[in-house]
């Protein structure tokens, strides 16, 4: 029970008007700042992405990131069958952990399942740190991490752990 405190509606929407969404976004952002001091703003986030492309100029493969709060943020990447094992997914991701460390950030985060490229991210040097089981059902998912300011690191942007 609330106690002694307003009634107050719960209310779930799939598509909420921008102007809460953005209320929501405030507040948390106020309730962190409050707390943590020099906590770099939302808007200090950087999004990018990483490209490789073919000589007909297609994309074929790719990685989506973000860098905010000294992390960066590996989303999404993908790699054309052709190309794995060569070696284009470490480049992908050399040259995303550089961009990552130009812009002050000191560790990487990335998920990933048990279909998908675990193996590789730790060629890549990045440990699991949570197991997520049934998640989606049948399957595992994995969350992965990487200190971009270890002294080892230059030597594995360079490609010496292996390939995808």
């Amino acid at each position: 029970m609330r106690g002694d405190t307003a009634p107050m509606k719960i209310e779930l929407c799939t598509r909420a008007d921008p102007k809460d969404a953005a209320a929501l976004s405030q507040a948390i952002v106020a309730f962190n700042h409050a707390r943590i001091a020099g906590l770099e703003p939302i808007e200090a986030e950087v999004r990018f992405f990483v490209f490789a492309r073919d000589e007909n100029d297609a994309i074929v493969g790719g990685i989506r990131a973000a860098c905010y709060w000294n992390t960066l943020h590996i989303e999404r990447l993908w790699l054309s069958e052709t190309l794995r094992g060569q070696g284009a997914g470490r480049e992908l991701m050399a040259r995303a952990e550089a961009f990552a460390r130009e812009n002050d950030c000191q560790i990487a985060l990335l998920e990933t399942t048990s279909w998908q490229a675990r193996p590789f991210y730790e060629k890549c040097g990045y440990h699991c740190i949570a197991t997520i089981p049934d998640r989606p059902r049948g399957h595992t998912s994995y969350t992965l991490t990487k200190r971009l300011d270890a002294p080892d690191q230059a030597g594995r942007q360079s490609g010496q752990n292996g390939l995808l």
